[in-house]
């Protein structure tokens, strides 16, 4: 297995690199406590895939197997997934736990204004009284397979959000749903993501004609979705099936929220969008 590639970009932040990890970082404050933050992220992030590589098979057991762990991202990973009751794997929380990880190793490494980790769009974020973070939301897909730009998150230290992350059938990773996307905000990034891929989920129109379905290991037989079926296309939805779709994911949503394990959540289907707010304003 090649090593992780570091990169500092022009702008101060830093790319690391590892298998399938991509992650863009940066800290704010004091020169030299950037650079020891910095330093700290690199180091912690060598032996990442390594460890998560290691735990594959109890990774992608369902919770109801209690999974069996040892290390830090994998704990991270199951404890995320643990208070859902619906089928899940650890693996829906993986992109959030590892952007948590190496945030947490440059929070310990040097005091720090303000700090975000991105792990292909799930986003660990540290802030501190003052500091405030804003962060765009890339999620319409209704013109075409890149998403444009509809939203913005602006967070301060005050709203307690430590993770935002993003999970829909045009995403990375297969879905059960039919959601283009949902952005979760909520405590650390590993809980927004396991949150967001049950809330994707749930956006879903069951045995509606015209929505195509394959078995996850049809399409990778190292999914750990089993012969699930995932969503592989969707065909235009009418007025009111968008409506019924959204709502079944708000529902989701709304019950999560009450249960105190998420802030706030953007919707999207075909242009459409439900927003379930928690003192955070998504603005357009």
């Amino acid at each position: 297995m090649d090593g992780p590639a570091v990169q500092v970009l022009a702008d101060g932040r830093l790319h690391l690199q590892h298998g399938p990890i991509d992650l863009v970082l940066r800290a704010y404050g004091a020169e030299a406590a950037v650079a020891e933050a910095h330093r700290a992220a690199v180091g912690r992030f060598s032996t990442i895939l390594g460890e998560l590589v290691g735990e594959l098979p109890e990774l992608r057991k369902a919770m109801s197997a209690r999974p069996q762990v040892r290390g830090a991202v994998a704990r991270r990973m199951v404890a995320a997934c643990r208070p859902h009751k619906e089928f899940i794997t650890p693996m829906a929380a993986v992109a959030g736990a590892v952007a948590d990880e190496i945030l947490a190793a440059m929070c310990e490494a040097a005091p720090l204004d303000k700090a975000f980790v991105n792990d292909g769009g799930d986003i660990a974020l540290h802030l501190t009284e003052g500091e405030t973070l804003t962060v765009g939301v890339a999620a319409d897909f209704s013109r075409g397979p890149v998403p444009a730009m509809n939203g913005r998150v602006i967070l301060s230290h005050a709203d307690g959000i430590g993770g935002i992350a993003t999970s829909g059938r045009q995403g990375r990773s297969f879905s059960l749903g039919l959601a283009d996307s949902v952005t979760v905000l909520a405590r650390d990034a590993a809980g927004a993501d396991a949150a967001a891929t049950l809330i994707a989920n749930a956006v879903d129109l069951p045995d509606h004609p015209g929505v195509d379905r394959a078995p996850a290991t049809d399409l990778d037989p190292d999914s750990d979705l089993g012969d699930r079926l995932v969503t592989v296309a969707v065909p235009a939805l009418s007025t009111d099936a968008i409506s019924d779709a959204l709502e079944a994911g708000r529902r989701r949503a709304a019950a999560m929220r009450a249960a105190g394990l998420i802030r706030s959540v953007a919707l999207m289907l075909q242009g459409r969008s439900v927003v379930l707010e928690d003192r955070r304003e998504i603005r357009p």
